[in-house]
């Protein structure tokens, strides 16, 4: 350490600031707070003070970074008290997340990241006497929880929000999911949310939930503030009688996706969005069932664009699957494309499969680049490209895959963490 730091001191300034900024936040502090004067005025820059990441993802998880009790107590005990005032966004991970919120005060912290929890650690932190509550009523104003899913239920995550909602009094964005994709935690209201489930100051949220049910009670007025709602479902089938289904003008970005077909399209998904009469940005990622024909770019002009007329961006992904009978005049692969000559956006990806055994169709049409979880029913023409959200890859086709197409999947899907 000697030898480093004396070669270290050897360089300027700007140098050193540029070395630092290609590591870790944490590596930089662990290894040079409290080494001199002068470095510990370039580490305690807002440039690695203001976010501390602890976590990291590796292999489908999120791991410590705390590796072991000296390096937990240098932070807790040494390193966090003297750089207090300058954080502003702490990252942690469940094991370690109360040590560090307990070490000292932080009195311009207004974001969070709590990874991994269960129940049981967000009850034990929320209701701690050891932590100012202050500092989650009135100091956070973001949040981002990844829920542990090796151990935990779907009851879980409506106790987790009970418990956010009625702590963090001045949240402005909630984001909450599983820690790696395993398709089991969502949220799920067996009843109607009692009235205690509510944010009056909620501007942004982003939650798996388990239907189309879950996404109204979201929406009937228990977040009056909400501008942004990002929304993956499990399925989309009619729902019960929902009240307060009335027009949502503060609502300016919308994005719903949801990997299994509905046949609701005309009767749920377009008089949802109909109620946003102001939406600005609109996602769409859905699978549906068809009677006659694909859904196409006249479809989307004429049900959604045209219907909308504050609507500055729209990124979908739609696959369209038709059960072919007696039908003539089946549209081709050109037929599709060409009715998105003069759609808004000029990136459009289109492509047409037939399957002769199934007497099946299926049309894929989505913008480009795509931002999309999931990417089902890939076939052989598979037209490849680069897609970096996308987590979950189903092909079919009748035909069997050769060795070059899985090498295209490869290359197109890098973050892929499931294929069947």
């Amino acid at each position: 350490m000697l030898n480093l730091c004396v070669g270290l001191n050897d360089l300027p300034d700007e140098i050193l600031m540029i070395i630092f900024k290609k590591l870790n936040n944490i590596d930089v502090l662990y290894s040079l707070h409290g080494v001199n004067q002068r470095l510990n005025k370039i580490v305690h820059d807002s440039i690695f003070t203001s976010c501390l990441t602890f976590v990291k993802w590796f292999s489908h998880n999120f791991m410590d970074l705390i590796s072991s009790d000296m390096m937990l107590n240098r932070f807790c005990l040494q390193i966090l008290p003297e750089i207090h005032d300058k954080i502003k966004w702490l990252n942690l991970e469940s094991s370690s997340m109360k040590h560090v919120l307990c070490a000292t005060n932080y009195p311009n912290l207004y974001a969070l990241g709590l990874y991994n929890i269960d129940e049981e650690s967000v009850r034990c932190l929320f209701t701690s006497e050891t932590l100012p509550s202050n500092v989650f009523k009135n100091q956070i104003t973001i949040l981002f929880i990844t829920i542990d899913n090796n151990k935990e239920t779907i009851l879980t995550v409506v106790n987790i929000c009970d418990y956010i909602l009625t702590v963090f009094t001045s949240l402005i964005y909630l984001s909450l999911y599983e820690s790696s994709y395993k398709n089991r935690l969502r949220l799920l209201f067996d009843d109607p949310p009692p009235p205690t489930f509510h944010s009056s100051t909620l501007q942004k949220l982003n939650i798996k939930i388990q239907c189309f049910d879950d996404c109204l009670y979201l929406l009937d007025g228990r977040f009056n503030q909400l501008n942004t709602l990002y929304v993956d479902l499990l399925s989309i089938q009619c729902p019960e009688e929902i009240h307060n289904q009335s027009d949502l003008p503060n609502l300016k970005c919308f994005s719903l996706s949801c990997d299994y077909e509905t046949n609701y399209y005309d009767e749920l998904i377009l008089p949802l969005l109909y109620r946003m009469s102001n939406l600005e940005q609109l996602g769409l990622y859905i699978a549906i069932f068809v009677d006659e024909t694909f859904i196409d770019g006249n479809n989307l002009k004429r049900n959604i664009i045209n219907r909308m007329p504050r609507l500055n961006q729209f990124r979908f992904y739609i696959r369209s699957l038709m059960f072919i009978h007696n039908q003539v005049n089946l549209p081709s692969a050109e037929d599709i494309q060409r009715t998105f000559i003069d759609f808004p956006n000029n990136n459009i990806i289109s492509y047409v499969n037939y399957f002769p055994e199934a007497r099946r169709g299926r049309c894929h049409i989505y913008s480009y680049p795509s931002r999309m979880q999931y990417y089902s029913g890939i076939p052989n023409n598979f037209p490849g490209g680069l897609y970096t959200y996308v987590r979950v890859v189903l092909l079919l086709d009748e035909r069997p895959f050769e060795h070059e197409f899985f090498l295209r999947i490869q290359k197109s899907f890098p973050f892929m963490e499931q294929l069947t």
